[in-house]
């Protein structure tokens, strides 16, 4: 099996545990509210990427990146895990399933027009018109496809959604500017997110009231979402001959996401839930053909969880 061949099944295993994300957030936030949910799953996968750093022997490594950039990695724990997953978790809770998980894939979009103030790129007419494209699908699936009348089933659900992607993409344009260990890296953002977790929910909600099914759910995100597709994912970049090819296969994971959501959660899946995110993921495909989204691929994580979910 070729470099490029490992890659790629590595970008589908990925692509697949993502897949399961959405259906996973919405079955375990019926047991814990998005507080109580990012609180158990950041634990649950620091420990599990404490525990590989470890097992690397790079307790040393992780010490030193932490002092090298201690106030980026202080900035990027707040964006990512803490604000990211509030954000994440709250339109979970308020949109189906489908809404979510389909404007979560819209981050891409997000990062080109943040590019513009923070790294000083200019859009071209294919971005304008990519994002365009893109964010008419959003409005396609905010609205259910009633975009005459322009009503929303949930607007606070739909900015909460919105906010993660905004969120995200501020995390990645800063995250090029670290330089070391990538996972390393991303236990010092959840070591240094984890105190305003714990602060956060210790005010709006409480560490207690919590049942065996969520905490299930919530382990199952923690070393899922936020550990092994992550883990996995840095594996098929790193092995990857042509990246935008490992990158588009991520975007399998919103289409395979849908029938866990119908099967699982039993949600009639709308004609304007298709039409949107065909859109979106075809503006965000259109635009890694431009050399800034060449060059982010490589730290491409859409949760979709996005990751990401």
């Amino acid at each position: 099996m070729t470099s490029q061949s490992k890659a790629c099944s590595y970008a589908l295993a990925t692509a697949l545990l993502w897949s399961t994300i959405a259906t996973a957030f919405k079955l375990t936030l019926d047991y814990l509210d998005p507080w109580q949910l990012v609180f158990w799953s950041v634990l649950t996968s620091t420990l599990l990427l404490g525990s590989i750093v470890l097992l690397q022997n790079k307790g040393r490594l992780l010490i030193r990146q932490a002092r090298e950039s201690f106030w980026l990695y202080a900035f990027l724990g707040v964006l990512n895990p803490f604000l990211y997953h509030i954000f994440l978790f709250g339109a979970y809770e308020l949109l189906p399933a489908q809404q979510a998980q389909a404007l979560n894939y819209s981050w891409p979009v997000a990062l080109s027009l943040l590019a513009v103030p923070f790294l000083g790129k200019n859009l071209s007419r294919k971005d304008v018109l990519c994002c365009l494209i893109a964010y008419l699908g959003v409005l396609i699936i905010s609205t259910r496809g009633q975009l005459q009348s322009l009503e929303f089933g949930s607007l606070p659900g739909v900015v909460l959604a919105l906010a993660s992607t905004l969120t995200w993409a501020v995390y990645w344009i800063f995250n090029t500017r670290l330089k070391g260990d990538s996972l390393v890296g991303l236990l010092i953002c959840f070591l240094f997110g984890m105190p305003w977790i714990i602060a956060a929910t210790a005010i709006a909600s409480d560490f207690h009231t919590v049942s065996f099914e969520g905490l299930l759910g919530a382990a199952y995100i923690g070393v899922i979402e936020m550990g092994v597709a992550y883990i996995l994912w840095l594996r098929a970049l790193k092995l990857a001959e042509n990246t935008a090819a490992v990158s588009n296969i991520s975007y399998l994971s919103p289409f395979l996401s849908l029938f866990f959501i119908t099967h699982i959660l039993h949600e009639s899946i709308q004609p304007a839930t298709y039409v949107g995110l065909v859109m979106i993921v075809f503006a965000v495909v259109l635009q890694q053909h431009k050399s800034f989204a060449k060059k982010s691929s490589k730290l491409e994580c859409p949760e979709p969880s996005a990751g990401q979910s």
